[in-house]
């Protein structure tokens, strides 16, 4: 069984700038994180009144969503008015970008750091790792996961990494996910350390159970006068592909034998967005809307059986792949009243949730001001203001599945072309010119670079330089 870790030094020194006391439990010695010397009456109340200022965050992340899916990034395939909604009404992002699979991209999302600082094995993060959770949970916010885990350590790392509720699926290492059984209809569920009775999920539709589950985590929240972190790893829509409770087919269909009928991806879309308009709507009638604000975003590209027609062409699945369909996911923000609508073109990679969180959290000083090994660059300027400029000139990635088998593939592209490091091999590097939606085309020879191509390729290169 894994340990609980201590906080970082800067996350201890969190605890002291927001006035909060923690009981932290490592192996069987336990620390005490004290308030400051000073009056009890006043850090309560000075507490209380920056806790009351924060919003609430909920965070939901689709299984393998590629940028072509969602309606309002131009897909012509599927139904998404939820997404398109928020989309309108918040901040919707051309270029977020994450690995070709999930594991290395949840991993870069949780810790804000590229996966050749940490990421070793699939499916399992070691417990030195802090996450955005344990930031949040430490600065004062009750935090909550529901859905898939894929972590590793079942309880002990759930707690260590920061989430004081939970509801999951997969919270272990068990080879394969299919050894874990379905993960829709009477998936094993996971909660206070133990599988919940079959009694209680047989039939059920997990991300119904899930749903269920953050709706009464927020109304637990807002009864106690707390700001909330809700992290909803959907199962929707990884494969199989199958039908969803409103499916007539949902109630024969053999889940447990891992049927896929891609015809269903439509209706799993269109699911997974009434999910999400579930959880808009709760809020909305409890008055909690206007102080919270949603996070929706794909972790890689979506399964590449499946073909989605997108601004007029046909576009496959890019899962697996370190092309655009790969890495470029969707990305919506909304916060009613606080962000200003529109569509930004804002380089934005994994790395950069965790200090933006941090800002949304007031969490000062920034965790990635004061740790070298954090990657992230914060885009909340560009949430609050449609002039709002990051730090990020451009993306950067390193990708490998399996670490232990292959080595990192390494590049760094903007909106138009990419460089990836081949240095090992050539001085050249590979430079390929893209364009959303399709396949990396083939590499433009060095004698072949425009001006332009040798301007960018110059800059991509320093990015490169700088990570290696």
């Amino acid at each position: 069984m894994k340990t609980i870790i201590q906080p970082s030094q800067y996350f201890k020194s969190v605890l002291f700038a927001t006035g909060i006391t923690a009981t932290i439990f490592t192996g069987c010695k336990k620390i005490e994180v004290q308030k400051p010397a000073t009056s009890n009456i006043q850090n309560a109340s000075s507490l209380d009144s920056r806790l009351s200022n924060r919003p609430n965050i909920i965070f939901i992340v689709g299984d393998d969503i590629g940028y072509e899916v969602p309606t309002c990034d131009g897909g012509q395939s599927y139904a998404t008015p939820t997404l398109d909604r928020m989309a309108r009404n918040g901040m919707r992002f051309t270029q977020c970008h994450s690995t070709p699979t999930c594991s290395p991209s949840r991993f870069m999302l949780l810790t804000g750091k590229y996966n050749f600082r940490n990421y070793k094995v699939w499916g399992h993060m070691d417990s030195d790792e802090t996450t955005i959770a344990n930031m949040l949970s430490l600065a004062g916010y009750t935090t909550c996961y529901a859905g898939k885990w894929q972590l590793d350590g079942g309880d002990a790392s759930i707690k260590a990494f920061g989430w004081q509720d939970y509801s999951v699926w997969l919270p272990f290492d068990v080879g394969s996910e299919e050894n874990e059984g379905s993960r829709y209809k009477s998936a094993k569920i996971y909660e206070h350390g133990a599988y919940l009775d079959t009694s209680l999920t047989s039939g059920k539709y997990s991300d119904d159970m899930f749903t269920s589950f953050l709706i009464h985590f927020m109304d637990s929240a807002k009864d106690l006068n707390k700001p909330f972190f809700a992290y909803y790893s959907m199962i929707l829509p990884h494969g199989f592909c199958s039908p969803t409770p409103d499916d007539p087919e949902y109630a024969t269909w053999d889940f447990a034998d891992f049927q896929t009928d891609k015809k269903f991806f439509p209706s799993m879309i269109h699911y997974m967005d009434k999910k999400i308009k579930e959880i808009i709507n709760h809020l909305a009638k409890k008055g909690m809307l206007q102080n919270t604000i949603i996070f929706y975003v794909g972790d890689n590209g979506t399964e590449p059986n499946i073909q989605s027609l997108f601004n007029g062409f046909l576009v496959t699945g890019g899962k697996k792949e370190t092309t655009e369909p790969g890495t470029n996911v969707p990305l919506i923000v909304d916060w009613p009243g606080k962000i200003t609508p529109g569509v930004s073109n804002a380089f934005v990679d994994f790395t950069d949730f965790l200090p933006t969180l941090a800002d949304l959290g007031k969490i000062y000083p920034n965790p990635v001001d004061n740790d070298t090994t954090l990657d992230g660059k914060s885009f909340y300027p560009v949430l609050i203001s449609d002039t709002g400029k990051t730090k990020r000139n451009n993306i950067y990635d390193a990708y490998s599945q399996y670490p232990t088998k292959s080595p990192f593939v390494r590049w760094v592209q903007n909106d138009s072309c990419k460089l990836y490091d081949t240095s090992a091999t050539s001085p050249y590097y590979r430079f390929v010119r893209i364009t959303k939606g399709k396949p990396d085309p083939a590499a433009v020879p060095f004698m072949d670079l425009t001006p332009e191509d040798k301007i960018a390729r110059t800059a991509l290169i320093q990015t490169l330089r700088h990570y290696h």
